[in-house]
């Protein structure tokens, strides 16, 4: 069974993201059937390359997660059972969800570190809460040019309306991809002005200094 710890902060900190953990996601081991098994093991992979992975027994309202982690230096096991939830869902059928071993609240996905727990518990913040302005209007920016099949990144050009596409969508998708390029490129613009400025005073201050 792998391990975890390697290359990555598992640490408990405020000022984590939840990038910085691996995580197991309950919808997906819902939708994928996990939870009509006995036991699994779950494995995540980076290049092809397995980096880690987790077992998971499965038992009547809970399951229990095991791996080992890191901690200075030293290789400890992790072996902790985690409550499972059902809610109903309004066409039908049940959702599961995760009792998180530390609140008790419920929670999709649970977080792996010292001990497996919910996101409010870690205080993990998403990674989007610590882009900036521009990389937050490039990523919605991307996100409709995918929708458009064009190459990401917003230098990269136009290139038309995809086959099969409605011309209503495309419209619609092509005046917000419009509008947030625009915004991107003023906004590149105005900064590449501000070390301009930068770049001229520094100039400035260092031809009085030879003079």
């Amino acid at each position: 069974m792998g391990g975890f710890g390697s290359g990555r902060n598992y640490s408990y900190s405020s000022k984590a993201k939840t990038s910085d953990y691996r995580f197991v996601d309950i919808r997906r081991w819902q939708r994928d059937g996990m939870l009509s098994k006995r036991h699994f093991d779950w494995s995540w992979h980076r290049n092809g390359e397995r980096v880690a992975s987790i077992t998971v027994k499965v038992a009547e309202n809970a399951i229990t997660l095991q791996y080992r982690i890191k901690r200075n230096g030293e290789w400890q096991d992790v072996d902790c059972k985690i409550k499972l939830s059902k809610t109903a869902c309004n066409l039908g059928g049940s959702r599961q969800w995760f009792i998180c071993p530390c609140c008790n609240r419920r929670a999709a996905i649970i977080y792996i570190g010292k001990v497996p727990a919910c996101r409010k518990c870690y205080r993990l913040s998403y990674s989007s809460q610590h882009e900036s302005h521009l990389e937050r209007q490039i990523r919605k920016l991307d996100k409709i040019r995918d929708q458009l099949r064009w190459p990401a990144g917003f230098l990269n050009g136009e290139s038309g309306k995809p086959k099969g596409m409605h011309w209503k969508t495309y419209n619609s998708l092509y005046q917000q991809q419009a509008t947030l390029s625009n915004q991107a490129e003023s906004y590149v613009d105005a900064q590449l002005g501000l070390i301009n400025k930068g770049m001229e005073r520094v100039t400035k201050s260092i031809s009085k200094r030879i003079t």
